[in-house]
């Protein structure tokens, strides 16, 4: 009997046990990408035709490995050759995606090649290498096998220093992780983390995905089973459907415990092995909440004592030497491989609980932590990441990426994160006084802030512009956003009001809300055109708004006359006024209009009060006369 297959529930005394003499070990070969496993690697896709039911019947033993199909193998090695573990000893085209499919020799082993199959279609399972050490004569199919619960040996461990780019600008923005890190994902019921985790598995700039669903609702990993085949990304000007890129592992809540607990351990040793051919990998688990759960009823019924919440006391322990299997390694054996292992694991924590010991346990080992709020979700602001609780440990280490193609970026998050946090104290002060009170810096600070959180961190996941949004975009909005808080802010100290200049660049700040609306699939170069000339449009409505609601400074004239000049800041105007008497009995004149460019236009007497409409530009409504007058005296 199987414990892990059917459950501890149908066995009793008497029953037949056979030894495997091995752990729970996974089949690792050509194959494994574009299927469905459910915790103990069995090909659930393979089971539903063998059994013509869509229930796994009690006992059935499918490989994971399609023993009869035939794949094209391409030898590197030949006889006579030292080869040892890691080594590539042979090529197969897996798919379209990822074309390369090195098939390595299993670490533990190492010797002599004494033979090797030529170029030719083969299965799995077929001996194509065998080598000799010792005087002992080993031989080797495509496919090894690996136990779950050991990690896979490198040579060494490198430096993370790539992002780990997802297409959520909250994320990628404030809150980056790198190819190799470990990410926690805790939030309640209905807050996103299974959207989160599968727009991770869609849009991330990993070469492989392995999405491990660990006691979640079946309709959950229904959904990804319909939605997977029919996405695509472009490969090298082609587009590719991703699941040639994927390996699910579904262990739903409704599947035996036992397998449960191991689902996670298959994950990442599938994980690792794509790890070790020189790729990039994400790993997904979802939940690892219950996975605990399921750690906790195996516990109970070993008879171990309990710790907190009945979970037992190598949680801890348990979930480190999980996480610690994630990085960015040099892959064992020749040629020089270099891969990494990515984990993004969601929490359940009952009712968003952030002191549930499995989130404690695992904030104390993740480098990255996504805090999703129940509130957020409840008000419909997705991806509904709380910017207060949410932390990444990695964004110095990042720097260096962005200092060669997007210099401004560390400076514009910063500002950005800088802005947000200082609008929620600015909230706090808003709510026992309210805004009036407010300065118009603050005011400023406030608006923008709200502009920020409503179309720069939300996005639509299920829209074509927005479900995922590359780093330039991520950037070029960021630059805008941030420049338009700080051309405010000028305008601002210069004297003017910011019901005034929101009001003159209202059309701006509503093309800064559209931005999100642009299409990536346009092309960076195309795409990036409309914020150059937004850039340069902002820059230009803010001088006019200095200019249109500029103080004004009254000065005599160097005339006989007894005339003035008022000045008009920003557009080098001035009005040249005559006072022929006491104001307002006699109002001055105008005796001409002039611009540094174009000499003298419309000159001649006329009443100051035609120009009263646009005198009322330059001062604040209700003070036009009361200013002049004040000046010529």
């Amino acid at each position: 009997m199987d414990v892990l297959r059917t459950g501890q529930t149908g066995v009793q005394i008497g029953d037949p046990v056979e030894r495997t003499r091995k752990p729970l070990s996974v089949e690792l070969g050509p194959g494994l990408l574009n299927g469905i496993y459910d915790g103990i690697q069995r090909p659930l896709e393979e089971i539903s035709k063998v059994s013509q039911t869509i229930y796994i019947p009690r006992g059935i033993s499918v490989p994971a490995l399609d023993r009869k199909k035939k794949w094209e193998f391409t030898p590197t090695k030949k006889v006579g050759d030292h080869i040892s573990g890691g080594d590539v000893w042979g090529t197969v085209f897996e798919n379209s995606f990822i074309s390369t499919h090195r098939i390595l020799l299993p670490p533990r082993a190492r010797g002599i090649i004494t033979k090797i199959a030529p170029k030719g279609e083969y299965t799995v399972a077929e001996n194509l290498l065998e080598v000799e050490f010792d005087g002992q004569r080993t031989d080797y199919p495509m496919m090894q096998s690996w136990p779950v619960r050991v990690p896979r040996p490198s040579t060494e461990k490198l430096a993370a220093d790539q992002p780990f780019l997802v297409g959520q600008r909250v994320l990628d923005a404030l809150f980056p992780s790198v190819q190799g890190g470990t990410v926690a994902i805790p939030g309640a019921f209905g807050c996103g983390k299974t959207v989160i985790s599968q727009s991770v598995s869609k849009f991330s700039n990993s070469d492989v995905i392995v999405y491990v669903g660990c006691g979640e609702r079946g309709n959950e990993m229904a959904e990804v089973l319909k939605d997977f085949p029919q996405l695509s990304i472009e490969v090298d000007g082609r587009k590719e459907p991703i699941m040639k890129r994927t390996t699910l592992i579904a262990n739903t809540s409704n599947m035996p415990v036992a397998a449960r607990e191991a689902s996670i351990y298959t994950g990442i040793t599938v994980a690792e092995y794509f790890r070790d051919q020189g790729l990039d990998v994400a790993m997904m688990a979802d939940s690892s909440s219950r996975w605990a759960e399921a750690l906790r009823e195996l516990s109970g019924r070993l008879g171990e004592m309990p710790a907190d919440q009945g979970f037992p006391a190598y949680l801890s322990s348990k979930l480190a030497s999980f996480y610690e299997r994630a990085g960015r390694v040099q892959a064992l054996g020749s040629p020089e491989r270099k891969g990494s292992v990515s984990i993004v694991g969601a929490v359940s924590p009952p009712g968003g609980d952030f002191s549930d010991p499995v989130t404690t346990s695992t904030l104390g080992i993740v480098q990255v932590f996504w805090g999703l709020d129940k509130k957020l979700a409840q008000r419909k602001h997705f991806p509904s990441i709380n910017t207060s609780v949410s932390y990444s440990k990695y964004t110095g280490v990042l720097d260096k990426f962005y200092e060669k193609d997007y210099p401004e970026f560390p400076r514009l998050r910063d500002r950005i994160k800088q802005l947000i946090s200082d609008s929620e104290e600015l909230d706090q002060v808003v709510q026992l006084v309210g805004k009036s009170a407010l300065s118009d810096p603050d005011k400023i600070t406030l608006d923008l802030a709200a502009l920020i959180k409503e179309d720069f961190l939300q996005q639509n996941g299920y829209s074509d512009y927005d479900q995922f949004c590359p780093i330039w975009k991520t950037e070029w909005m960021m630059k805008l956003m941030v420049g338009f808080h700080d051309e405010a802010q000028k305008a601002i100290a210069q004297g003017q009001s910011w019901a005034k200049v929101r009001e003159a660049t209202s059309d701006l700040q509503a093309k800064l809300r559209q931005l999100k609306f642009e299409l990536p699939d346009d092309g960076q170069d195309k795409v990036s055109k409309k914020p150059r000339v937004m850039s340069e449009d902002l820059v230009d409505e803010i001088e006019a708004v200095n200019s249109i609601y500029g103080p004004g400074s009254l000065e005599p004239a160097d005339r006989d006359d007894g005339s003035y000049i008022l000045r008009l800041p920003g557009d080098a105007s001035s009005l040249r006024l005559q006072f022929p008497g006491a104001y307002p009995a006699s109002p001055p004149a105008v005796l001409g209009t002039h611009r540094s460019s174009g000499g003298v236009r419309g000159a001649g007497a006329r009443d100051l009060r035609l120009f009263e409409e646009a005198l009322g530009r330059v001062f604040r409504a209700g003070q036009v006369w009361e200013n002049i007058a004040k000046q010529s005296r």
